[in-house]
């Protein structure tokens, strides 16, 4: 017999959501409900060009009208209110990153949602990505012997479309470390399978920002077993190509084209045995994500791809980036839960 299909709720009419999501919840057998929009005309034009059956300004309306789970799309200080309200009417919650403003309300929402029994995931769609699913694997197998450092290239141009709220309104968290930087933080715990102790950046505000809004960072992660990484993130490189390189004791991983929303990208292994290209299994990396967190909740010993803790823990880096971007310090990462 057929599993029931999960029933989804959407929180914001998003690009993010039409472009990835909505597509990757139907494709992984979901069913889409309704979309929550606070402006009545634009959800019922997303609604309809989404081929989505209701549209409503209403949270309660949208958690009380029989869906299942929702996924929270909507600007970053929405979040944590939407998560606690989702959680109390017992949906699943699939949130975007970063979680929410504070570490403190992050995980007050992960709190949340365990004490209701629902599952929480975050919607860091890197991990999913067949390039750094390979690079974790050839790690946790010697292939490169102790990881030593790490790079990752993760600065593009952000398209006009999308020069709104990430890089203009300081009240919902913009600015790069909070929208790329996040993302680097969960992709080298995950690739690495190690947690980050410490951070330096220094934070650039190249022109396209709201004036005190950075759209480039760069910086070094310091983690547990002594790895260090670095870290380039910006807004504003329109002809930069990104990657994710791991180099250890005994070889190096190199990947490139690997930071983005396509399933594109290869995987070189150098090592004495000479190079390496390495298999991929690519596919969707949204469809993949959706289809761990269908299996989450219909078995509760398993868990989406990336959890609440990820979530909270690939915001801690980032926050401390943030800080240390600052002060000009070397700042601690805070643990997770």
């Amino acid at each position: 017999m057929a599993a029931k299909p999960v029933r989804w709720g959407i929180m914001g009419a998003t690009t993010i959501a039409k472009e990835w999501m909505i597509g990757a919840i139907r494709e992984a057998g979901g069913e889409i409900i309704s979309v929550l929009s606070s402006d009545a005309a634009r959800g019922r034009a997303y609604a309809k060009e989404n081929v989505i059956p209701n549209a409503t300004t209403s949270l309660e309306e949208l958690l009380g009208g029989g869906i299942d789970a929702v996924y929270i799309a909507t600007t970053n200080e929405k979040h944590k209110a939407q998560t606690l309200a989702a959680a109390k009417a017992g949906k699943h919650v699939l949130c975007e990153k970063p979680l929410a403003l504070s570490l403190a309300d992050a995980r007050r929402m992960v709190a949340a949602c365990q004490k209701a029994g629902v599952v929480i995931g975050t919607n860091h769609h890197l991990r999913n990505a067949a390039t750094h699913r390979a690079m974790r694997e050839a790690i946790a197998k010697g292939r490169i012997g102790k990881p030593l450092f790490a790079r990752v290239f993760h600065a593009v141009f952000l398209p006009p479309h999308l020069q709104g709220w990430r890089i203009k309104d300081p009240k919902t968290g913009s600015g790069v470390i909070m929208d790329i930087t996040v993302h680097d933080a969960d992709t080298l715990r995950f690739v690495l399978g190690d947690e980050p102790v410490s951070v330096m950046a220094m934070t650039q505000e190249g022109g396209m920002g709201a004036p005190g809004i950075e759209d480039g960072v760069m910086g070094v992660v310091r983690f547990a077993n002594g790895t260090l990484a670095q870290f380039h993130d910006a807004f504003t490189t329109r002809y930069a190509t990104t990657g994710f390189e791991v180099h250890g004791s005994k070889g190096s991983l190199i990947g490139t084209h690997c930071m983005t929303q396509r399933p594109v990208g290869d995987v070189l292994l150098r090592s004495a045995k000479g190079e390496e290209r390495l298999d991929l299994d690519h596919q969707n990396l949204y469809l993949r994500g959706l289809n761990a967190f269908h299996a989450a909740i219909r078995d509760r010993r398993k868990k989406p791809a990336a959890t609440g803790e990820d979530g909270v823990r690939s915001m801690a880096l980032a926050v401390a980036a943030a800080k240390s971007a600052r002060t000009g310090r070397e700042v601690p990462v805070e643990p997770g839960l």
